[in-house]
């Protein structure tokens, strides 16, 4: 045909219509998505100004990179100046919820390491700013030490690996791809950066169903991802981690920063494994070895060691790579007094638990070889195991340090940052180390200067029992004894929330907070103090001031418009709250605040459009249900209501509140059967609730069981002098019937 292209010409057409038109339509899909403002930054920090100063704060959506959007963590608020002033020596601490300082991380191990050496060094500037986060790994920690690399940073300390196996890309993740390869890691967070591929992958969550009713759960969602110890996917983590932290030293070798890089301590004496597995894969050990292990533990029980030794090592001999045997004969060499193997047997516990949450062996040697390998180069080994170890009189990090698995207590945040200080100091430049204290700050010194006080610890320390009340950590066969310990540790704290030690606590406050007026975790806790101690004005003012130090994140609108409403002042309430979740939409508490307040309002409309959204992000929170029960009850939809409370006690069983109001509901609408039978559920989990024993006497009433309802009703008086119903009820019941006419 008369002028078409021929040959080469006809080719390069082909190509161009394969290649270059595809990429022209992506290219202007991207632009078109940017411009309309779709989809996420991926990086850590994000510019803001803060009272007139550029500051680089976290990102709070960086973890949509590596978390279904479900399941995405956060990083805790960071604040420092974009351009670091003269002077100022920067510390970037790298690490996931461990180094973050998780529970507590305004007394984590950063807060105490700046403390140390701002007491030592009182004329130098020093901030460590902790770019850790909960739950990730080296995938994500990787691109944060690349964005520290352009900040400034004098220093970093690297204190990562606990969640190779459990984090992104790991192989007993929840979040994804199981174990893939290094390179399509690389290239799924490459493509993650584009506003295409996330409106793809908003697509397919919405579209799927797999993640769209989960919800973070902590560490109980990981239950049905156990992971054999022989499992091949556990190799290839390995090389994805050490490939990891390689490129991580380069990136801080190539911006000329020091690197102290540390290996990860972990609770090996007193946390048995979360979960135990044969060591081959698809298999079960025969019934010899049940049995063998029943009469080890009927010898450990009754302090018969040498035997129990015995038993537990026949067993150990069919099924080696046994956890749960491993961690039991540790227990019986360490009171034995054969620390060396004790340590031996629960290090190998430790690595082939089934669950893996804690940094093992292998990781830890890949730590040690790439400081080795380094070293010279600006790269500083430090042994956090071997520092730990020291503080038990054992030589095996226990409870002394940890609460449970890796997170360190008080107590082992400051030893860990004690020891760090004291690897830093070699590297700090002389201008600083010329001018220092006599001795370092002690443990209480520091907890002065952090606004310790007893209110802080006993939050931490109910926070850590509702934890281990949960799975993984129920299923545990020490559990009880660590929920015993801490228990313990929460009722001698509580012994001390006294009026007196009150004031004491506020000038301790008030104190650390004239040290640092800029120092926003100060505020913050001195907020959770007042509200403790019924200050409700004073905390008021405390987190109006955390949230002129942090404007851009959700926390201080969130609590300023909770306690606005506690106050019963409902315009400021409202207006805190949209603030809220104007900066973070998937703030399901938010939400659910401006339900109750729609409800206390009385716009039940309102407040169910308000409590869909929490439940969108929140699902499994029984109090949502519950409150779009009343707000339907408000409507006159009583079935559905019904169905909505039904639903807050699959949710949570427990919840007494539900049953209450269910068992009412249910009698109204004349069911008194099953009104009674939620009554009396109710009544189990709290039997000193009048209202529970009013109701259940109406109903009994209704049933015709008189002496009954009395009983209920006396009783519900004797809780409760001042119920009008009791009384009411009773002298109805007690006075003469009328003559019959």
């Amino acid at each position: 045909m008369t002028g078409s292209p021929q040959g080469a010409r006809l080719w390069f057409f082909r190509l161009t219509a394969l290649t270059v038109i595809p990429l022209l339509l992506l290219g202007t899909t991207e632009l078109a998505l940017r411009v309309a403002g779709y989809g996420y930054a991926t990086s850590f920090f994000k510019p803001v100004s803060i009272n007139g100063v550029a500051c680089l704060v976290e990102n709070d959506q960086f973890g949509l990179r590596f978390f279904p959007p479900p399941l995405a963590r956060s990083p805790a608020p960071v604040v420092m100046r974009a351009e670091k002033p003269p002077g100022r020596y920067r510390i970037f601490l790298l690490g996931e919820s461990a180094a973050l300082g998780d529970p507590a991380p305004a007394f984590g191990v950063g807060r105490y390491l700046q403390t140390l050496l701002r007491e030592r060094f009182p004329e130098a500037d020093f901030e460590v700013v902790c770019v850790a986060m909960t739950a990730i790994n080296s995938h994500a920690l990787l691109p944060i030490a690349r964005e520290c690399a352009r900040r400034d940073g004098d220093l970093w300390v690297v204190y990562m690996g606990n969640n190779e196996m459990v984090g992104p890309f790991g192989a007993a993740t929840v979040f994804g791809a199981k174990a893939p390869s290094r390179w399509l890691v690389r290239l799924r967070l490459s493509l993650g950066r584009l506003r295409l591929m996330q409106a793809l992958t908003d697509l397919s969550h919405w579209v799927g169903a797999e993640n769209r009713n989960r919800t973070w759960e902590g560490m109980k969602l990981f239950i049905e991802n156990q992971l054999a110890p022989d499992h091949p996917a556990r190799e290839t983590v390995y090389r994805n981690f050490r490939a990891n932290l390689e490129d991580l030293l380069q990136a801080a070798q190539r911006a000329g920063v020091p690197v102290v890089l540390s290996t990860v301590a972990v609770n090996l004496r007193d946390f048995a494994p979360l979960a135990a597995l044969p060591g081959r894969v698809g298999t079960n050990p025969p019934p010899e070895f049940a049995r063998l292990v029943t009469e080890a533990v009927t010898a450990q029980a009754a302090g018969d060691w040498s035997s129990a030794v015995r038993a537990y090592e026949q067993a150990a001999q069919i099924s080696p790579r046994h956890a749960d045997v491993q961690f039991r004969l540790g227990q019986c060499h360490l009171a034995l007094a054969n620390r060396r193997e004790a340590l031996a047997r629960f290090s190998q516990a430790r690595d082939d638990d089934a669950l893996p949450f804690r940094a093992d062996s292998r990781v830890n040697a890949i730590i040690r070889e790439a400081g080795e390998s380094h070293t010279g180069r600006g790269v500083h080994p430090f042994d956090a195991e071997s520092v730990l170890a020291a503080h038990n009189p054992d030589g095996i990090p226990g409870d002394e340090s940890f609460y449970e698995h890796v997170h360190l207590t008080f107590d082992g945040n400051y030893r860990l940052a004690r020891a760090l200080a004291e690897a830093i100091v070699p590297r700090l430049p002389e201008r600083i180390t010329r001018r220092t204290t006599a001795d370092w700050a002690t443990q209480e010194e520091c907890e002065r200067r952090l606004g310790l006080s007893d209110w802080n610890r006993r939050d931490v320390l109910d926070n850590m029992l509702r934890r281990l009340a949960q799975p993984p950590f129920a299923g545990q066969p020490d559990n009880a004894r660590r929920l015993k310990l801490w228990r313990n540790r929460l009722n001698e704290t509580a012994r001390q929330l006294t009026p007196a030690n009150a004031g004491a606590a506020r000038s301790l406050h008030l104190e650390a907070i004239r040290r640092d007026p800029e120092d926003f975790r100060l505020h913050w806790n001195f907020a959770d103090f007042l509200e403790a101690t019924r200050d409700l004005p004073g905390a008021l003012a405390a987190w109006r001031k955390v949230q002129s130090l942090i404007p851009h994140h959700h926390v201080a609108y969130y609590q300023l418009g909770r306690l606005h409403a506690e106050l019963g002042q409902r315009v400021e309430a409202r207006r805190a709250l949209e603030q809220a979740v104007a900066r973070r939409p998937d703030l399901g508490a938010g939400w659910f605040e401006l339900g109750l307040l729609d409800l206390a309002e009385d716009r039940p409309e309102t407040a169910l459009r308000h409590f869909a959204r929490a439940r969108s992000f929140a699902p499994q929170d029984a109090r949502i249900a519950f409150q779009s029960a009343l707000a339907l009850a408000r409507l006159q939809r009583q079935a559905e209501a019904v169905v909505a409370a039904r639903d807050a006690l699959r949710l949570d069983p427990d919840f007494h509140e539900a049953r209450l109001w269910l068992g009412a509901a249910l009698l109204t609408a004349g069911q008194p059967g099953d009104a009674r039978a939620e009554l009396e559920a109710g009544l189990k989990l709290r039997p000193d609730h009048p209202l529970l024993r009013l109701n259940l006497g109406k109903v009994l009433l209704q049933q015709g069981l008189t002496n009954e309802a009395l009983r209920e009703f006396e009783e519900a008086l004797r809780l409760d002098p001042n119920l009008r119903a009791a009384t009411e009820s009773l002298e109805k019941l007690k006075s003469p019937s009328p003559p019959p006419p």
